[in-house]
């Protein structure tokens, strides 16, 4: 038996799961991660403690599964994308806190680039608009903010990168420094018809190139650990931001494939094969790269999916867990009238407003926590299927059933609420993990698990299918009008 280690480093988490050749999930291990939150629109983690708490899981996997670190055919690591790291060559030290790509800092920055009329060439060769979600603006932010950080990385003493370079970094000791095409093309620095670095872009945000890791594909060997960690020298031979390995984990390897990923942000893809579909609201992004042909997807990012419900719980306190958060708001019928728009870190695809900010719309003396805890869940598909319309006009292909996955997706009131606003059945993913098992594929097929996408297990089933009602569909029509009304009131609140 082949057992492969995915390595799945989230916003809100980092997990670690060991999988066998049929794609069997063995064991688990998971660890809560931190927020920070500096200053309102700031956030960020810290890059140590992501990889203590990486290579916890990863021990903890293991000994769970009773698998020898020599057993394993791999490792594959998936990753939050976007958000960067900047550590110190000599010392393996991070010189700042990572910055998360839900951070709002860099806006002043981009509306200069914006005046400066960067934005369609970014688009162009990119696939990118202007935003600070995105690396570039970050890693100059850093440079610019800590004390000699520039000098030092102009000097070549400086190394960045986003969170899958951070881990492969400290996997091998300091002997790799390696990103692969999916993370890259999520940092605004590379060309994306040809996946290299793009040296008028570094100029253009003023990231010295040096400071780069090297782009890889996604599924190919890059190295192995170091012998003082696991014991072995494991093969890491799959890399891939987490979005674009949820879309391999739902069997997304060719042209028509969609997916949304509901986590602490909710990411639909579509998989657009060869063809690079410009859009001036989504992302085109780089899909994961097996062989030496590059294929693309079409992408749209929503910031606030779970983290609603986190906020709702943690931040308003209505309900003691996200479990009790469904049930209050399963205690009303409807939201009663309130709209709540969860611009809380700006609005992503397709508003892309970094000055908007959170917003309650239609409060009355008979509206309760019930309503309140009802209008978050109802944002999240509202929020999907202004997306989706403008990824259905831009590709140009329809959408008649939506494959869903991630941890939001036990809310059955969400799911339930998103088929009846699109009106098309939604597909829930038989493999919650599908980010960690898209990874394993990745993996697998670099080592020879598996020889093709063919030969992989067939997990890629559907869970549960959630059928829209013709009733909460008309009423949802009607919410989706006053929500659009709400977006607008949410907008510039910041600027």
């Amino acid at each position: 038996m082949s057992y492969v280690l995915a390595l799945d480093q989230g916003t809100t988490s980092t997990r670690a799961i060991v999988f066998d050749e049929t794609g069997a999930k063995i064991a688990i291990a998971q660890l809560p991660l931190p927020q920070i939150f500096p200053k309102p629109g700031w956030v960020e983690h810290d890059a140590v403690r992501i990889w203590d708490d990486q290579f916890a899981t990863a021990c903890k996997a293991l000994k769970e599964a009773e698998v020898a670190p020599e057993d394993l055919s791999g490792i594959g690591v998936a990753n939050q994308r976007e958000t960067v790291v900047v550590w110190d060559r000599s010392t393996g030290r991070p010189i700042h806190n990572a910055i998360v790509w839900q951070d709002r800092r860099t806006a002043e920055i981009c509306d200069r680039l914006l005046a400066e009329g960067h934005d369609p060439m970014l688009r162009e060769r990119t696939g990118l608009g202007v935003d600070p979600y995105y690396s570039a603006t970050k890693i100059a932010w850093i440079l610019d903010t800590v004390e000699g950080a520039r000098t030092s990385a102009e000097n070549g003493n400086l190394a960045c990168g986003t969170i899958d370079s951070w881990l492969v970094y400290n996997l091998t000791g300091g002997k790799i420094h390696v990103t692969d095409v999916t993370n890259a093309s999520r940092t605004q620095l590379l060309d994306i018809s040809s996946a290299t670095w793009d040296s008028e872009l570094c100029d253009l945000f003023n990231v010295p190139q040096g400071m780069l890791p090297k782009v890889v594909r996604s599924s190919e060997i890059v190295g192995r650990t170091s012998d003082d960690l696991l014991g072995a020298q494991v093969p890491i031979c799959g890399i891939c931001g987490d979005q674009q390995a949820a879309l391999v984990g739902n069997g997304g390897f060719s042209a028509g494939a969609a997916k949304a990923t509901f986590g602490t942000g909710i990411f639909a893809l579509m998989h657009t094969g060869s063809q690079r579909v410009s859009s001036h609201v989504l992302s085109t992004t780089i899909a994961a790269q097996v062989t030496d042909k590059l294929e693309y997807a079409l992408e749209g990012s929503i910031f606030m999916g779970g983290a609603v419900i986190q906020w709702l719980v943690e931040g308003l306190e209505l309900a003691a867990s996200p479990r009790d958060m469904q049930a209050l708001a399963q205690s009303v019928p409807d939201s009663g009238g309130v709209i709540f728009v969860p611009a809380l870190t700006g609005l992503g695809a397709p508003v892309w407003d970094p000055y908007a900010r959170g917003t309650i719309v239609g409060l009355t003396r008979g509206s309760t926590a019930a309503h309140i805890a009802r209008a978050g869940m109802e944002a999240i598909p509202l929020q999907v299927s202004d997306l989706l319309d403008v990824m259905i006009e831009d590709s140009g292909r329809s959408i008649t059933t939506l494959r869903a996955d991630g941890g939001v997706t036990v809310n059955e009131l969400i799911m339930q609420t998103l088929a009846d606003v699109l009106g098309i059945p939604i597909d829930r993913a038989q493999v919650a993990e599908s980010t960690a098992l898209g990874v394993t594929y990745l993996a697998g097929l670099s080592t020879g698990v598996w020889n093709s996408p063919d030969d992989l297990p067939a997990l890629t089933g559907v869970g549960h299918t959630f059928e829209p009602d013709s009733a909460e569909q008309k009423r949802l029509a009607e919410v989706k009008m006053r929500w659009a009304d709400a977006v607008e009131r949410a907008k510039g609140w910041e600027k």
